[in-house]
């Protein structure tokens, strides 16, 4: 079987709801034991009962990736009963805001959770996988490489998860550990609904259906989607692949404008 992750275990933040929800699934459903990390502990559990009605193997931490000490502890819990072979940084949060409307503290909560939390995430696993190698697999977005209007917080965050990427791929060369990183676009996850519903009342399909063709393929992905780029790039089938961005975005990057 191809991408046969069995015998491995995985750590995956924000993985309770949406793309990192998707990525859980795909993990444990190609035999992982996978550690899901998230704020919310119930939406966390839930995944997990979801895995484990069909057969799979997955934990739920109450655990916030913004808090070094937090972070240390549980996975220092998982490492000490098993190698730690696989990590998913997919937890982040958004923000609305140009360069005159973001305040201090919006940028620091946006840096704290989506730079910090992955810097957090990766020091602690890398002792782990030093051992026997691993994968490790950032979240960035299509706003990593191309500004995306109002989003000034949003793409600084993410541009630096694709040069930690980078950075952490260059110096764990040695130690078999690769580093990838994601870049989606626009994806319809619950997220979306909800700023749809809190910021255009009345006119969700309108507004869905105009944010939809912002990609030049004529809808947003799916979260399947990102996990299945997310699975091939943890399994070793994708040995030779680190130090790398993935776009997936229907085109938005390179077919925009043209």
């Amino acid at each position: 079987m191809k991408f046969d992750l069995t015998g491995k275990t995985a750590i995956v933040t924000g993985g309770g709801s949406g793309i990192g929800k998707a990525i859980a699934k795909a993990l444990a459903g190609n035999g992982a034991v996978v550690h899901i990390f998230d704020l919310k502990e119930e939406e966390a559990q839930e995944v997990v009962t979801e895995i484990k009605e069909v057969g799979d193997d997955a934990h739920a931490h109450a655990c916030n990736v913004a808090n070094e000490d937090q972070v240390m502890e549980t996975v220092n819990s998982i490492g000490q009963k098993s190698a730690i072979d696989i990590l998913v940084n997919n937890a982040g949060i958004a923000h609305i805001g140009n360069v005159e409307n973001t305040s201090g503290a919006d940028m620091d909560k946006v840096y704290q959770v989506n730079v910090k939390g992955v810097y957090h995430c990766i020091k602690a696993v890398i002792p782990y996988m030093k051992e026997k190698g691993g994968s490790i697999v950032n979240m960035a977005s299509i706003g990593a490489t191309v500004g995306i209007r109002d989003r000034f917080a949003y793409c600084m965050s993410k541009g630096a998860v694709l040069t930690m990427t980078y950075s952490v791929a260059k110096d764990y060369l040695g130690d078999n550990i690769r580093c990838n990183s994601i870049s989606p676009g626009r994806v319809h996850t619950p997220f979306v609904d909800g700023y749809l519903k809190n910021n255009f009342p009345g006119e969700e399909e309108k507004m869905f259906e105009k944010l939809s063709k912002t990609q030049p393929i004529g809808r947003m992905g799916t979260p399947g989607e990102i996990a299945d780029l997310a699975l091939y790039l943890c399994s070793d089938e994708a040995s030779f692949a680190t130090g790398t961005d993935y776009p997936i975005d229907g085109g938005f990057i390179k077919l925009n404008g043209n």
